[in-house]
């Protein structure tokens, strides 16, 4: 009776046995090796080096660039996209972008669209939203961003986290969460029985011992950074908070983002060590040379002057009320123009950023964020500069030095085609033919194969 029931248990372990066996054999096979893609163009940038590479032949495999060279041998079975006559370089990087905003110009300014914004969306919504603006940035060369804030309670990291897993298609994203200010935010006038409503967009400090625990709170929200709003008005972060903030995030290997305008916020956020000042539209040369010394980023986000009158176009001013508009608008961008070109030559590091926000008719979120590049060459950057500041100087500061910022063995492939020649204009780069994200088409070219 005993020897039945053993020998019972031992076929049906043996039952059992084999096709585990099989599946962890299985398990120990050497795995195929991922598809080859082949991108053939003819010529490409490096923005690192300034030189351009003719007939350059770039190998992609399981999303990474595995070589490059000039005429390059194709490797045997290996789907080849041959993009003819354009010009390849690195996907682009836009260091500063709110893409879970899209206010209205006509609606009149910043504030009313910011309370109808915080009180009429879910963040659900918002982060729907920032897809949408995500994929529009993808598809005009944007590759990866970094988002600083306006994006509700963790809008953003949802947005970065879907955007990882393959729900959505958008670019990659370093997310900051809600932004750290003095009271009120980026707020105007809001009374007393609705105040309840900035702690939707901003954590409010007015201690060191608040701006350390707002810190803690962000990075466990998930922020990849974190982002200060230094000033608003008379409103501004004191110094001994602001060293706080930088300590408290440099303590856990994480940078730091300062929103800063004038005199007194610029020089708060330089003297407390920031990784980056963002807009410093005025910024003393005392201030520039300190952040030069630091090594902390400019962040200009700047535009044309026609940008700003269109983005702000109203049916109801007369032709009167336009010229001014635009006079005032041409000079706000010459003096954002003259602020940038005394940050280069005191050896400021630039990186891209568009800070843009606004629904812009005619343009998608990704082509009027372009813009920005075009006004830095405007002011004075040669191309070749304004190329770094939106790959290398970008990728940099957002600490993805190793991975993104150029076409070389090894990185992601994140690649980019134009018409033209952008060493000589960078106004080429506002019509991208084709883009491509950690090895996949996201649009232009049929593969060959």
């Amino acid at each position: 009776m005993i020897r039945s029931v053993r020998r019972s248990l031992t076929a049906l372990v043996s039952t059992l046995a084999v096709p585990a066996v099989a599946a962890y054999s299985a398990a120990q096979a050497p795995a195929p090796a991922a598809p080859t893609t082949v991108i053939r163009a003819a010529r490409m940038v490096d923005p690192k080096s300034g030189n351009v590479m003719q007939n350059p032949v770039v190998v992609v495999q399981a999303g990474r660039i595995t070589s490059v060279g000039a005429n390059a041998a194709i490797p045997a079975g290996a789907k080849v996209i041959d993009l003819g006559n354009l010009t390849l370089l690195p996907g682009l990087i836009d260091a500063h972008t709110h893409l879970l905003q899209n206010y209205r110009g006509e609606l009149g300014g910043d504030d009313p669209n910011m309370i109808l914004t915080v009180t009429t969306m879910s963040t659900a919504k918002r982060a729907l939203l920032g897809a949408k603006m995500g994929r529009e940035d993808l598809e005009a060369g944007i590759t990866t961003v970094r988002d600083l804030g306006n994006s509700g309670f963790g809008g953003d990291v949802a947005l970065r986290d879907a955007i990882n897993a393959g729900w959505v298609v958008g670019p990659r994203i370093r997310a900051a969460t809600r932004a750290l200010a003095a009271a009120g935010g980026q707020f105007g006038t809001v009374q007393p029985e609705t105040q309840k409503i900035i702690e939707q967009e901003y954590a409010v400090v007015s201690t060191p011992d608040e701006a350390r625990r707002a810190v803690r709170q962000a990075f466990y929200d998930g922020a990849d950074l974190i982002k200060v709003i230094v000033n608003t008005g008379p409103r501004v972060v004191s110094l001994d908070e602001m060293k706080a903030i930088v300590e408290e995030a440099h303590r856990v290997g994480r940078t730091v983002a300062a929103h800063a305008i004038g005199d007194t916020a610029t020089r708060i956020a330089a003297e407390a060590g920031v990784t980056s000042i963002e807009h410093a539209y005025t910024v003393p040369d005392e201030v520039l040379r300190m952040m030069a010394q630091k090594g902390i980023y400019l962040v200009p986000t700047d535009y044309p002057a026609e940008f700003y009158v269109d983005a702000f176009a109203s049916s109801s001013l007369t032709p009167e009320q336009k010229r001014q508009q635009l006079e005032g608008a041409k000079g706000f961008a010459q003096s954002s123009a003259a602020r940038l070109m005394r940050a280069v030559r005191a050896g400021v590091k630039v990186a891209f950023g568009s800070d843009e926000y606004y629904d812009t008719p005619g343009r998608t979120r990704g082509q009027a964020s372009l813009l920005t590049l075009q006004a830095y060459q405007e002011a004075g950057m040669s191309p070749l500069e304004v190329l770094r500041a939106a790959t290398v100087n970008s990728a940099t500061l957002l600490g993805w030095g190793e991975r993104i910022g150029s076409i070389e063995a090894g990185k992601l492939a994140d690649i980019i085609a134009v018409d033209g020649d952008p060493l000589k204009d960078v106004k080429d780069l506002q019509h991208v033919r084709f883009v491509m994200k950690g090895g996949e088409v996201i649009k232009g070219a049929a593969v060959k194969e």
